[in-house]
C-alpha cells in the first residue's frame, strides 16, 4: 500500500497531482491521514473492484507488487481502473544478489531487499526480464522503463549508462509505465 503517504504527499507538493493512498495498515492510514492525505483502507490483495473503470488517469504502485498475492492479476486491475501505470519493484537480478546468493548460499539483504527470507513481504521476487514477459503474456504496453540505483554513493556517468544498457545486472530498482493500449 501507501504506507505513510510519504510517495503521495511527495507528488502533490511538487507534481499537482490529486489521489488517494490504499494502505491496510492502521497505524499507517493514521499517520497519513493526521499528514492531510486522503487514504482508503484496502487489501491489495482484494484487488481494485471498489473503483469504476477508467476512474483514474495514472495508478502508482511503489515497491508493492513484488509483496501481494497475485502480481499479474492486479497489475490488470491496476489498468482496468486507469489509462497508466507506474510500478516499481526490486530488482531481485542485480548483481551483487547473485553473487550472494551464488557465493554465500543465503538469500541476500540489501538496501533494494532489506529483510531477511524469514521475515520479508516479497513474496513474488521480480527482475527485469519477468516483468516485461508479464506484460507481453498480457499485451500490456510498457512506455517508460527506468533503471535505478539505490546506491548512495553516486554514479559516474559511464555507470549511469551501464545500468541503462543492463539492467537486469546492474540496477536495484525497476520503475515501469505501462498502459493497456499502446499511446497515439
Amino acid at each position: 500500500g501507501c504506507g505513510n503517504g510519504e510517495l503521495l504527499a511527495h507528488l502533490q507538493q511538487n507534481r499537482g497531482v490529486t489521489g488517494y493512498g490504499l494502505e491496510i495498515e492502521e497505524d499507517k492510514i493514521n499517520e497519513a491521514i493526521a499528514n492531510g492525505l486522503s487514504i482508503v483502507e484496502q487489501d491489495l490483495n482484494d484487488g481494485l473492484a471498489r473503483f469504476a473503470d477508467n476512474s483514474f488517469d495514472t495508478v502508482v504502485m511503489a515497491r508493492a507488487l513484488q509483496a501481494v498475492k497475485s502480481p499479474d492479476l492486479l497489475l490488470l486491475d491496476m489498468l482496468r481502473v486507469a489509462r497508466e501505470a507506474v510500478i516499481t519493484f526490486p530488482n531481485f537480478a542485480h548483481w551483487q544478489n547473485r553473487i550472494h546468493l551464488g557465493l554465500k548460499g543465503i538469500m541476500p539483504v540489501s538496501e533494494a531487499l532489506p529483510y531477511e527470507w524469514y521475515n520479508t513481504p516479497n513474496i513474488h521476487l521480480c527482475t527485469f526480464k519477468d516483468f516485461e514477459k508479464l506484460c507481453a503474456q498480457h499485451d500490456i504496453h510498457i512506455i517508460n522503463r527506468f533503471a535505478v540505483s539505490d546506491s548512495k554513493k553516486g554514479h559516474t556517468p559511464l555507470m549511469t549508462a551501464l545500468i541503462r544498457q543492463v539492467p537486469n545486472l546492474l540496477a536495484d530498482v525497476a520503475i515501469y509505465r505501462v498502459s493497456k493500449q499502446k499511446p497515439e
